[in-house]
């Protein structure tokens, strides 16, 4: 809010609102990334022979995929084993933006591989090579089985993290190829149309870069301290300023350590001879019951204004 505002209640701010963080539980998390990762390596393997067997670059792009789904998985991994290290030395927050980082990664990743995909897929569309279809439709429809377990078994961890909701999207978007490139070979099968491998490809190249959008986009966030989405800093500062002790709230600063962890700071003036101790904890309160958000820092004084301090200079001495 404006500062030209000082008899009256202002809120300074430069924040976010509202999120909630439940109870996580890592280690449920890590098995189910484990049993995913597994399972993804094995079937990439297999699927890489049959593509260069069958010539098809929609099955090969999709193990590349693959490749990278494996990859993010085991980064994942590692970032939910330091992400619940407690803090200690400079660490003051552990290393829970780990996540953060690893979601970063996931996304340059998919940002890279959907660029590639494309080039490669024009290429085949000026010039279609022969692709055996049925190899592919074989390949493609055990994909889809695959992807569906491993969907499945990470639908059900905390995809709040954005780590976590980085590798959902990565076998998301493999399961959704293996259905484009089921539906290519079939086409190459019914019709003979060649270049439906290539548009599969295509197809899959631009799921990639949307799922590459939204995880850079919302790592970047949090690496920028930007507000969590979904909260409104001036909703926040003016039910802070709301209570009927406070007379102006300024400095106030909300951003997210890691995703479903919001964090707040602010400056509180109250009115001379409120409680200000008891003052900060109704605003805590009100904060994580309204706003979900837990980690605060109030600075809570008493409000001087109207006493001014006088300066007057001191006679020269004799």
């Amino acid at each position: 809010m404006p500062a030209a505002m000082p008899a009256e209640k202002a809120a300074d701010h430069g924040s976010h609102a509202g999120h909630q963080h439940g109870a996580l539980d890592p280690d449920a998390d890590r098995r189910r990334l484990g049993f995913v990762f597994v399972l993804i390596l094995a079937f990439m393997a297999g699927e890489v022979v049959v593509g260069i067997l069958a010539h098809s670059l929609a099955l090969l792009s999709d193990a590349g995929h693959m490749l990278t789904d494996a990859g993010a998985i085991a980064l994942s991994l590692v970032a939910v084993h330091l992400a619940a290290r407690r803090p200690e030395g400079g660490m003051t927050f552990g290393l829970k933006r780990a996540e953060i980082l690893s979601a970063l990664v996931n996304g340059a990743a998919l940002l890279g591989l959907g660029i590639l995909v494309i080039y490669e897929a024009i290429g085949r569309l000026i010039s279609p090579p022969p692709v055996e279809g049925l190899p592919v439709l074989v390949v493609a429809i055990g994909g889809v089985g695959v992807n569906l377990v491993a969907t499945w078994q990470l639908a059900k961890a905390n995809r709040r993290s954005l780590n976590i909701k980085a590798s959902y999207k990565h076998i998301l978007t493999d399961l959704y190829a293996f259905v484009g490139t089921a539906i290519a070979a079939v086409l190459i099968l019914t019709t003979g149309f060649l270049r439906a491998d290539a548009l599969a490809s295509l197809a899959v190249a631009a799921l990639m870069l949307h799922a590459s959008y939204q995880l850079l986009r919302d790592a970047g966030r949090i690496l920028l301290e930007a507000a969590p989405v979904g909260m409104d800093p001036r909703e926040i500062g003016q039910s802070l300023v709301d209570h009927a002790c406070v007379t102006n709230v300024h400095d106030l600063h909300i951003w997210e350590i890691t995703s479903g962890f919001p964090a707040l700071s602010a400056h509180v003036l109250v009115r001379p001879g409120d409680d200000c101790h008891k003052v900060r904890e109704e605003l805590e309160q009100l904060l994580a019951e309204r706003f979900g958000i837990d980690h605060t820092t109030l600075q809570v004084d008493h409000d001087q204004a109207g006493r001014l301090l006088s300066i007057e200079r001191r006679p020269p001495k004799p």
